[in-house]
């Protein structure tokens, strides 16, 4: 059973609200008139680093699973060896504040890291169960591409294949920032997008069956439609990593890694191909044990953990990561502690335990300055917009002005 048969066929969903994302079968509303935006600034300045890997750890989960209980941990690395071993900083109280409209879920959690900032999100299309958000003030990509020149392949979501609405949280509304200021995302259905503009491109199809191809192409093109110039979709950088991707994996997406396993392989890809200042992983596996069995959690908590691992590795073996990249995990929302079920954090319902959750920073002590150190306060989602904004030196006025690296 697919996500969607799921939420379909399962009484619970109704009264819970979970935020799964099938809104990409819906048309968004129709394209309004933009607030006239600001020419972009001259002379931004380079940008040497540090480089930061933003670590979603997503799809919900709890601190007892991960932090609370390091002997038992699922993510064995993260807590000995980022934590531990390279003297980060553990904020093992962090919450998503307890607000009317603040929801524990993985697009409006993914939204208060990016934007620093608690909202109420609702679908664009005004769906019942759907989750096309879109932020109304900057993302910590508009604030790093506005100071800094860095191209928008190096500012990079790298995104899972079955939530394509989190496709379209490159950028926000606002009207000082905006597309202009956007990162790239890299995921399957970017690939398919690509497959689909060479074969029209190279003369694959003819008559009708052209014409449908081309209606499917702007389809998959337009589905965000704030972006008016598809070359900042598709941009040579991205062309030429996507080609030496179809020639390792070839066309059919059943041969490269799937799940979060495939986000991590796109973001080492990403490392070595694109080079990237700053780049945001959106796991998710975890959210599989809404079918059920608790495997698939504890599991999925482990898949993430052995991809941290592989990305740390490989930025220790690369001279311009090497001692100049911060790591930055926090999750999207935690999971219910529901002792009544069989599986007690099997979905994420607004509970208590689904607003707690952590936050690890490590990297070198010019950018990290303390190490091994558990800040015992309790610290909000909303605070690690701010930290990044510190550590990559770039102001972000729009987000809560408080700051996880202040508390330590």
């Amino acid at each position: 059973m697919n996500r969607r048969d799921f939420l379909q066929k399962s009484g619970a969903v109704g009264s819970a609200g979970l935020s799964l994302s099938f809104a990409h079968q819906q048309q968004p509303p129709e394209p309004q008139d933009q607030q006239p935006v600001e020419p972009e600034p001259q002379g931004r300045l380079p940008y040497t680093g540090p480089n930061v890997v933003l670590v979603r750890f997503g799809g919900g989960v709890r601190r007892r699973e991960t932090i609370d209980f390091p002997e038992n941990t699922y993510c064995p690395f993260i807590y000995h060896e980022l934590y531990q071993r390279q003297g980060g900083v553990l904020f093992p109280k962090m919450e998503i504040e307890s607000l009317e409209g603040i929801q524990t879920s993985h697009g409006q959690g993914t939204l208060y890291i990016l934007t620093g900032k608690y909202d109420r999100y609702e679908d664009v299309t005004g769906r019942f169960l759907s989750d096309r958000f879109e932020a109304k003030v900057p993302t910590l990509f508009e604030y790093f591409r506005r100071k800094y020149d860095v191209p928008a392949h190096q500012a990079l979501i790298v995104n899972g294949e079955d939530r394509i609405n989190e496709e379209f949280y490159t950028f926000s509304n606002h009207h000082v920032y905006g597309v202009r200021y956007s990162s790239t995302v890299l995921s399957l259905y970017r690939f398919k997008t690509f497959l689909l503009r060479e074969e029209i491109a190279n003369g694959r199809f003819e008559g009708r069956e052209l014409e449908q191809k081309q209606r499917e192409l702007r389809d998959m093109e337009n589905r965000d439609y704030r972006v008016e110039n598809r070359a900042r979709v598709a941009t040579p950088q991205l062309d030429a990593f996507w080609r030496k991707w179809r020639e390792h994996y070839g066309r059919s997406g059943m041969v490269n890694p799937r799940g979060d396993r495939l986000l991590t392989t796109l973001s080492l890809w990403a490392l070595r191909e694109l080079k990237p200042k700053f780049m945001m992983i959106n796991y998710q596996d975890p959210d599989y044990v809404h079918w059920g069995p608790r495997q698939f959690y504890h599991r999925a908590i482990s898949i993430i953990d052995e991809g941290v691992r592989e990305i740390y590795n490989a930025t220790q073996g690369d001279e311009q990561y090497r001692d100049n990249t911060v790591f930055v995990v926090v999750p999207d929302c935690g999971r219910d502690s529901n002792r009544s079920m069989p599986v007690p954090y099997q979905h994420h319902f607004n509970t208590r335990s689904s607003h707690q959750i952590f936050a690890l920073i490590a990297g070198p002590r010019r950018f990290v300055p303390h190490e091994r150190l558990a800040v015992d306060r309790t610290q909000q989602q909303i605070y690690v917009a701010k930290s990044i904004g510190e550590i990559m030196d770039f102001p972000t006025p729009h987000a809560n002005n408080r700051s996880l690296l202040a508390a330590t």
